[in-house]
């Protein structure tokens, strides 16, 4: 149960024994429906880690010697499920990595596994009989395929309890096809384990606890407490966390530091939650805090650094639990003054090299009034009014989207339900496209991320300010998957675009636009129906052969770069190309950094691991893989320049997306971080393009580090200023971790700009896929070149299809170039004027200027 943090279908995060029996109680274990397929049964086995070949091979002959595998488990093992005995499952096979399939295939139970070669160590195993309690997945999973000597976050969350929860509620076959049955299915599952729960673990209950040893009920108290920190309710939680430490003392002293921990991450969510940090957060959540309200309750504060300092005296290496005691101290303000000297991490640390200028949050006094869990944002102008909208999803299975438009006095409104968008809760991403060329933008919103499948939405837009959900029309509701990313892309340059999407529990699905408000999935013909845990999925024509190609982020195994044949298919080339990735991905995309008419790509890596975050700030010598840069070398290959780049960094990107902060003609980076844990508590941050050679950390400058979970993040000028603000959709994995939209307002670098608004006849109407090509001459008479493609930037969240392109100081257009992708056709204008926003038809000889009216974000609310 209190191993380390982990979530997703494959990976769904650490569950007690007595959870396992409280679901069996409710009659859930007897339900449960076990797939056929060999690889999908379930098997129940106990591992050993240990640090070296040679002490694997002596833990192999102490237990042909007799010794209890269990308890040899508890005393020598690394892996987190030591505290049970090396006990995880039961399991599919097909979940766990390849190498521990193949030994658990060949093992009898009782039989004993030579040494395995793990990523964390070397192994020994033995297959279990299956133990009590309905089908779960082991919390451990993630740990074990994680690469090198990696420390995982502690879980303080929920997350995985509820999922399972959900997972072994008996539902119909079809559960996952309506977004409110989602909702009530999810809602049914967690407060009926609750209940479960309660009963076995209340001291009047005793006969309920007949049978369970301390350690079980240890586990119990852990889970349940796991349950209410999953709603937010820190109080009950620290509650059942402080019995199961009066436990631990007898029944598993081992795991005392860890339940310490635990401890002390409650209650500084506690008191995150108390003071109101979370709903108005102000300066109190950036790196480092610099002003905002007064807090109104410390106890839990000081309840925090009591038992952060108590960790640190027994293990005063202990990097992640002395980054916690600073962001505690950050919290209250007392950091760094009131940090002990000898934990102290300095303020240099995290000073920016230089200043952007200070993008202040803006979202309350915009009217932007969004509090909710993890999930998309797409800026973009739904209406055709000429103002750009926001719209959000909430990962809540209950939470509702989200959609502001400008009112009256300027400020924006939500007009959801409006819209007719109300029955759509829900939804870890979103993305817009115009699909079927009616002149207006379109929705996918994805969902069943890190989860069981769950359906996704077309919304089809009805040109009068209203969607209509399509998805089952569209041929896009079967078979349901667990996704959380696609890629509108028109792959065969007819006109329409296609949609590509990655799935985590099944192959990838290319759907093949039929220009009737239809698709059809192509993605087996096409030689892309792969089956990976897949994170991201970006499109870019990286060899400038005029068709999209396709590159799928993987969090395990390598990543994939499909290469457009022209002919509806595709070639996988990403060993040849270079691009394979950090082997656990995350965000990626398609971007011209170096402005030389080749895109390049970006490509994270993504480590559940505070430790490996804090070592890329601390300097400290990693043993994760960075996120990767790849500069197109213009032949068909790439070259790594992630180090040349200042991008050899580790930090749990989620939510992340490019735009140009200062109008240089150079794309920059916000990556917003975290994962599910209440112990994730790392800036998000900000990278300066650098003229295309290196990204410079501006994080603290520019106070848009903010601590809490990033997610959707996009760039657009929302004031028509002439500058790009960041919109970012702040939030974590569960109920209990909402957090307020941020609005980072751009404070304006006195650079040129154009923005470009593309209109296509023979190609796609929203342009996706065509390249821009602006040429520039300062004031001393050099000319450049600026280049971009109509995307809608990152792969989680996205800016508006209309391209804003910075020039530089003091620049004169030479040539503005548009290169259709259907049509073939190029466009050159000259003498264009900046600081405009112009609209170009493809074919058209000439262009339109749109009027945009400056549209102030702040002064028409009051913050």
């Amino acid at each position: 149960m209190i191993s380390a943090g982990m979530f997703g279908k494959r990976a769904l995060g650490a569950l007690a024994a007595a959870l396992a029996l409280a679901l069996w109680a409710i009659g859930l274990g007897a339900t449960t429906q076990v797939s056929q397929d060999p690889a999908d049964l379930p098997v129940s086995f106990r591992i050993i880690v240990v640090s070296t070949a040679d002490r694997a091979s002596q833990v192999i002959e102490r237990l042909k010697q007799g010794a209890d595998f269990a308890t040899l488990a508890r005393t020598e093992s690394l892996d987190p499920s030591a505290a049970r005995g090396g006990l995880i499952g039961p399991i599919a096979l097909s979940e766990l990595r390849d190498d521990l399939q193949r030994a658990l295939r060949s093992l009898e139970p009782g039989r004993i596994s030579g040494v395995l070669a793990m990523p964390t160590g070397f192994a020994v195993v033995t297959r279990v009989e299956a133990v009590r309690g309905p089908t779960m997945r082991g919390g451990e999973i993630l740990a074990l395929s994680a690469a090198g000597s990696v420390k995982a976050t502690v879980s303080v969350d929920g997350f995985a309890e509820a999922h399972t929860a959900l997972s072994n509620l008996p539902k119909p076959a079809d559960w996952n096809h309506d977004a409110r049955r989602i909702c009530e299915y999810r809602q049914q599952a967690v407060e009926r384990v609750k209940a479960s729960l309660a009963r076995i673990l209340t001291t009047e209950a005793t006969a309920a606890r007949a049978g369970f040893s301390p350690l079980e009920i240890m586990e119990g108290h852990v889970s349940y407490g796991q349950l209410h920190a999953y709603t937010g309710d820190m109080a009950r939680a620290l509650e059942q966390f402080l019995q199961a430490r009066v436990l631990a003392r007898s029944a598993s002293p081992g795991v005392l530091p860890h339940l310490d921990q635990m401890i002390g991450v409650a209650h500084l969510h506690k008191a995150q939650i108390d003071n109101d940090i979370l709903r108005q957060p102000g300066d109190r959540c950036l790196l480092p805090r610099t002003a905002g309200p007064p807090l109104t309750a410390t106890a839990d504060f000081d309840a925090a650094v009591k038992w952060f300092l108590a960790l640190l005296e027994a293990s005063p290496d202990d990097v992640e639990v002395k980054w916690l005691l600073n962001a505690a101290y950050m919290a209250t303000g007392g950091y760094p003054s009131r940090v002990p000297t000898r934990h102290l991490i300095s303020p240099k640390v995290f000073e920016s090299p230089e200043e952007i200028g200070r993008f202040v949050d803006v979202s309350a006094a915009a009217g932007v009034e969004s509090f909710s869990s993890a999930g998309g944002v797409v800026i973009d102008d739904f209406d055709n009014d000429g103002r750009l909208d926001i719209l959000t999803s909430n990962f809540d299975s209950c939470g509702a989207m989200q959609l502001f438009r400008r009112g009256a006095d300027g400020a924006f409104v939500d007009q959801a339900a409006q819209a007719g968008l109300s029955p759509e809760v829900g939804g870890l991403n979103l993305s817009q496209a115009d699909y079927d060329n009616d002149g207006c933008k379109d929705v996918l919103v994805m969902r069943g991320g890190w989860e069981l499948a769950q359906r996704r939405s077309l919304l089809r837009n009805n040109c009068n300010g209203t969607f209509t959900d399509v998805t089952a029309a569209a041929g896009l509701l079967t078979p349901v998957t667990s996704s959380q990313t696609a890629v509108w892309a028109d792959i065969d340059n007819d006109g329409w675009v296609d949609l590509f999407v990655g799935n985590e529990d099944a192959p990838s699905q290319l759907f093949h636009n039929q220009r009737d408000g239809t698709f059809v999935d192509i993605a087996k013909a096409a030689g892309v129906a792969r089956t990976a845990f897949t994170k991201a999925v970006t499109s870019g024509d990286y060899d400038n052969n005029g068709f999209p190609d396709l590159y799928v982020s993987n969090f395990r195994d390598g990543n994939l770069l499909y290469r457009n044949n022209g002919d509806r298919t595709f070639t996988e080339v990403a060993k040849a190309a270079g691009v394979l990735g950090a082997d656990r991905g995350f965000p990626a995309w398609f971007f011209d950094y170096d402005n030389d008419g080749w895109d390049d790509l970006f490509a994270s890596s993504y480590y559940l691991s505070i430790e490996e975050s804090a070592r890329s700030y601390l300097k400290l010598p990693q043993n994760a893989a960075t996120m990767k840069l790849y500069r197109n070398a213009g032949d068909g290959t790439f070259q790594d320049v992630t180090a040349s780049a200042n991008l050899d960094k580790v930090l749990m990107p989620m939510g992340s997306n490019f735009g140009d902060i200062d109008n240089d003609g150079f794309l920059d980076i916000y990556l917003g971080t975290g994962s599910p844990s209440y112990v994730s508590l790392v800036p998000s941050m900000l990278l300066r393009n650098k003229d295309g050679k290196a990204f410079v950390d501006v994080t603290t400058a520019s106070g848009t580090g903010e601590m809490h979970k990033g997610h959707g993040v996009a760039f657009a000028d929302l004031d028509n200023d002439g500058d790009q603000e960041i919109a970012f959709k702040v939030g974590g994995a569960t109920p209990g971790d909402a957090h307020a939209f941020r609005l980072f307002e751009n404070p304006g670098h006195g650079s040129d700009w154009l923005g470009v608004s593309l209109v296509g006849v023979k190609s796609n109407r929203a342009a996706l896929g065509a390249r821009i090509k602006v040429t520039v001459e300062d004031r001393t008479g050099s000319r450049r070149q600026i280049h971009r493609t109509v995307t809608s930037g990152g792969s989680f969240g996205a800016s508006p299809l209309a391209q804003h392109i910075g020039l530089g100081k003091s620049a004169r257009i030479i040539e503005v170039e548009v290169r259709w992708p259907a049509s073939g056709t190029r466009q050159a204008f000259v003498n264009v004027a900046g600081n405009q926003v112009i609209e170009i038809r493809e074919m058209a000889t000439s262009y339109t200027p749109l009027n945009r009216p400056g549209l102030p974000l702040r002064g028409r609310r009051a913050p």
